[in-house]
C-alpha cells in the first residue's frame, strides 16, 4: 500500500491536475509534472515520490471531477482529492464506508487508533499482503490516514467523525457516477439520497 506518502497534496495535485491533458497518458503527464517542477523545495526522489502518488489518484477521476478539482473551492478540492484516494485504495475506502461512516450513522463520532488497528487486524485475517506489514509500516499507514481525514475534514483536530458538507456540484458528480460513493464521506447517503 503506498498511499503511506503525504496527505491530501491538495495545492500540488491542482498544479499536477492542470499539466494533465484529457485523454493523454497520465505517465506523460507526470513526467511533464517532474520537468516542470512542481515540487521546487523537495528533493528530486521525494518529489518523484509525490508525483506518482498524485498521479495515481488524479487518474482515478473522471474529466468532469478534474475540471472541478481545478477550478473548484478549497472544500471541494479536499472532497474530490479523498474521493480520488478512496478509489485508489481499497483499504481506506473501506475504512470510510465500514468505520467512518457506520460510526457517524451510529452516533459514535470518536475515533481512536485503536479503531483503526481493530480494523486492520479484521483486514489482515483476509489478506496475507496487509498481515505481512511491519508494525511500523502499519504505525505510518495509521498516521498518513488520520491526515489524510483530517485534511478532507472528515475528521476533525480532535479525531471527531465529521459530518460530510459536500457542496451541490461535488454530490451531484458523486450521484451521477456511483451514488454509493457517497458513503465514503460520513453521512451523505443519507443527506443527498445515495443508494
Amino acid at each position: 500500500m503506498s498511499f503511506g506518502t503525504g496527505g491530501l497534496f491538495i495545492n500540488e495535485s491542482v498544479a499536477v491536475a492542470r499539466l494533465h491533458i484529457p485523454g493523454q497518458n497520465w505517465d506523460a503527464t507526470a513526467a511533464t509534472a517532474r520537468q516542470s517542477g512542481a515540487f521546487p523545495v523537495r528533493k528530486a526522489s521525494s518529489a518523484q515520490r509525490s508525483i506518482r502518488e498524485i498521479v495515481n489518484r488524479l487518474k482515478r477521476l473522471s474529466d468532469d471531477e478534474l475540471a472541478l478539482l481545478i477550478d473548484g473551492e478549497r472544500s471541494e478540492q479536499a472532497a474530490l482529492l479523498w474521493l480520488a484516494a478512496c478509489r485508489a485504495y481499497r483499504f481506506i475506502s473501506e475504512f470510510a464506508v465500514e468505520v467512518l461512516n457506520e460510526r457517524f450513522l451510529s452516533l459514535r463520532t470518536d475515533l481512536t487508533y485503536d479503531d483503526f488497528d481493530i480494523f486492520m487486524a479484521a483486514k489482515e485475517e483476509w489478506s496475507p499482503k496487509l498481515a505481512g506489514l511491519s508494525s511500523s509500516t502499519k504505525a505510518k499507514l495509521r498516521a498518513v490516514l488520520f491526515r489524510l481525514m483530517r485534511e478532507a475534514e472528515v475528521l476533525s483536530l480532535d479525531d471527531r467523525i465529521l459530518g460530510a458538507m459536500l457542496s451541490p456540484r461535488v454530490a451531484a458528480m458523486i450521484r451521477a457516477g456511483n451514488p454509493d460513493e457517497l458513503r465514503l464521506f460520513p453521512g451523505a447517503d443519507r443527506q443527498f439520497g445515495g443508494n
